[in-house]
């Protein structure tokens, strides 16, 4: 995800994303500990993605 498409989304939107993010975290590291995982770099995509809609709220909250 763009950081272009994250700051033009409302701080709602930011807050929901940042769950789902989380939640597919969670899910993609039980995956990568069972051994089932098939792209292990999302991890790191995820990761990065939550980074930047964290700094974006920060950044509307400031």
């Amino acid at each position: 995800m763009k950081a272009y498409d994250i700051r033009n989304m409302s701080s709602e939107e930011l807050e929901a994303k940042l769950k789902e993010l989380k939640n597919e975290l969670f899910n993609l590291r039980f995956q990568n500990a069972i051994n089932q995982l098939e792209n292990p770099h999302r991890i790191g995509e995820v990761k990065k993605d939550i980074a930047r809609v964290m700094t974006v709220l920060n950044e509307k909250n400031a």
